[in-house]
């Protein structure tokens, strides 16, 4: 039996991250980099030849009705650029939930750094964001980011295990507060802080086809 369509968008957006990797990674002779950019080149332009896919009405209201489990978590959205298994942009993560924790373990590669051996700051700002995402699953509610703040303690290495866990700290009419942390699991140090903000809004107005702008946090 041939996989189905969303396994093999989770396998050719792991191939197209390890693509990344090895890029950055590894010295490469001319004639191999002329391959691969004719290669890539040809592969984008069948795949622009495609029908184009929309998220446009897909029922978003429905998924937060559904408890999500303790554990291991699955992916509602195969594409979620830093989550999705099928995102070009993904890192790849483990997410579980621990009771009323999330906790995504990751180990970023070369197509990650920033200062030599350092993931770029952007990254784990995008992580953090991506993750604090799943605990809105823990609430029922779906929201925006308000504000993202970042405290980088220590460089955040490249090539280790690392651990980043959120939660929920306070709710205040549509506002939710939230907070964690990103360990060097090995090493047991906490190398990055962040704290956010995130505005609840009505599934069925701001997940519409229309899609009206992020409100504001009034």
């Amino acid at each position: 039996m041939l996989p189905d369509e969303e396994e093999l968008r989770a396998r050719a957006g792991r191939a197209i991250r390890d693509l990344g990797h090895a890029f950055v990674g590894h010295e490469a002779p001319s004639e191999l980099l002329a391959e691969l950019t004719e290669t890539l080149d040809g592969l984008s332009a069948r795949l622009d030849g495609q029908p184009t896919r929309s998220r446009a009405g897909e029922p978003f209201e429905e998924s937060w009705d559904r408890p999500l489990p303790q554990g291991e978590l699955p992916r509602a959205y195969g594409d979620r650029p830093i989550s999705g298994p099928a995102s070009p942009w993904g890192l790849d993560l483990d997410v579980h939930r621990h009771g009323d924790e999330i906790e995504a373990r990751v180990t970023l590669g070369a197509a990650h750094e920033g200062a030599p051996g350092r993931s770029h700051g952007g990254v784990v700002a995008a992580l953090f964001d991506d993750v604090f995402g799943f605990v809105l699953g823990i609430l029922g509610q779906p929201a925006f980011t308000g504000r993202l703040e970042i405290r980088y303690v220590k460089g955040t290495p490249l090539h280790r295990l690392l651990s980043c866990r959120v939660r929920a700290v306070g709710r205040e009419g549509r506002k939710i507060s939230m907070e964690g942390e990103l360990v060097d699991v090995e090493a047991d140090e906490v190398l990055v802080r962040s704290t956010a903000l995130f505005i609840a809004v009505d599934p069925q107005i701001h997940f519409s086809a229309e899609r009206p702008a992020p409100p504001d946090e009034g």
